[in-house]
């Protein structure tokens, strides 16, 4: 009875130990959906970032181009160089590479009710916290899958242009600031899609298409891997996946972990909604609580929580860290704007 004590004392200790080591982290210091988020380590410090996104009026004029970076250590947020232009922009992608951020693409709303996709390439350096800019997107897209390989080629895969799903893969050559073309996207051009890049492989589902001679956009349930050759980053062998749990998603986020050998995905809606949270007849779009992952490993999928509380959509991005993944704002319920910054667990219950 002694040691089951002692052992007992023990893990008690240490379930202590991790909870005081798990960060507190403050909320944004405003509300935000459509918010890129994307984590850098650069000169030895980690941070967390928040660009863009809108406000909770969910109007033209509540779109904004403030920059945000959160210190996991502090658990304290601060703002940073706003992104270059004179409005912000939703639907833009970002990822880490080279310690520095690269933001491409994204939509910009009108007092019209107009839209136009830009082609920018905005590159931000930490350290003197300053942003310059690439060389343009030959295909202007938004909502769009992006992600690294090697800490030199961006991936840009699909995404919404000229009112439509493109096919097109762009990879931007960190190294030459230039574009080049890769194999293209095997199925129907897709936006509002999720997925990451772990190693040399790309793994995305879902997102949203349109069917000819039908109105609106309809949600896609078709998952894809690709594997990038080693000698040539254009060339990209696909593989149709299973389908993944749960019902096919627009709006659905995505983050990879190489540690972890999986690529996780939360939130999004079953219909395809607008900025504001709305469907195309004006109803309100309800947020999924099914969290799951692609385990590379087995090439399975996997349900990590199917009922995760406070679900969200809009999220263009979260953050894998050992405690969890962290979401960061958002579209919860009732198409509210959250300014929330949660610590999910990245585990299944079953495990």
């Amino acid at each position: 009875m002694k040691k089951v004590a002692t052992f007992s004392s023990a893990l008690f200790v240490a379930g202590l130990l991790f909870a005081a080591a798990a960060p507190k982290l403050d909320p944004l210091p405003v509300p935000l959906s459509g918010n890129v988020v994307v984590s850098l380590k650069a000169h030895g410090s980690l941070l967390y970032y928040s660009l863009m996104g809108i406000g909770p009026k969910k109007t033209w004029d509540a779109v904004t181009n403030a920059a945000y970076a959160l210190d996991p250590e502090t658990g304290k947020w601060s703002q940073v160089r706003p992104v270059p232009g004179t409005a912000g922009r939703l639907g833009a992608s970002a990822v880490a590479a080279r310690e520095q951020l690269f933001l491409l693409g994204g939509l910009v709303l009108d007092s019209q009710g107009g839209v136009s996709v830009v082609p920018d390439l905005n590159v931000y350096e930490p350290l003197t916290d300053r942003w310059y800019r690439g060389s343009d997107l030959p295909v202007r897209v938004a909502e769009s899958v992006a992600g690294v390989y090697r800490d030199r080629y961006v991936y840009v895969i699909g995404g919404w242009s000229s009112g439509k799903g493109v096919t097109d893969v762009q990879v931007y050559d960190a190294e030459k600031d230039n574009w080049l073309g890769a194999s293209s996207m095997p199925s129907q051009g897709v936006f509002g899609h999720a997925g990451a890049i772990v190693d040399d492989t790309i793994v995305y589902v879902d997102g949203a298409y349109r069917k000819l001679g039908e109105p609106g956009y309809l949600t896609s349930d078709e998952c894809w891997m690709g594997k990038i050759d080693h000698k040539d980053p254009t060339k990209i062998q696909w593989t149709k996946l299973p389908g993944h749990p749960g019902a096919a998603r627009f709006g659905i986020a995505a983050a990879g972990s190489e540690k972890d050998r999986k690529i996780y995905f939360l939130g999004g809606s079953g219909t395809v909604y607008g900025f504001n949270g709305l469907a195309r007849d004006g109803t309100p779009v309800k947020p999924s609580p099914l969290t799951f992952a692609f385990n590379l490993r087995d090439g399975k999928w996997e349900v990590i929580n199917a009922e995760t509380p406070n679900p969200a959509m809009d999220q263009r991005g979260f953050i894998v860290t050992s405690q969890g993944l962290v979401t960061i704002g958002g579209m919860e319920a009732g198409q509210k704007v959250s300014a929330a910054v949660r610590i999910l667990p990245k585990q299944s219950r079953s495990q």
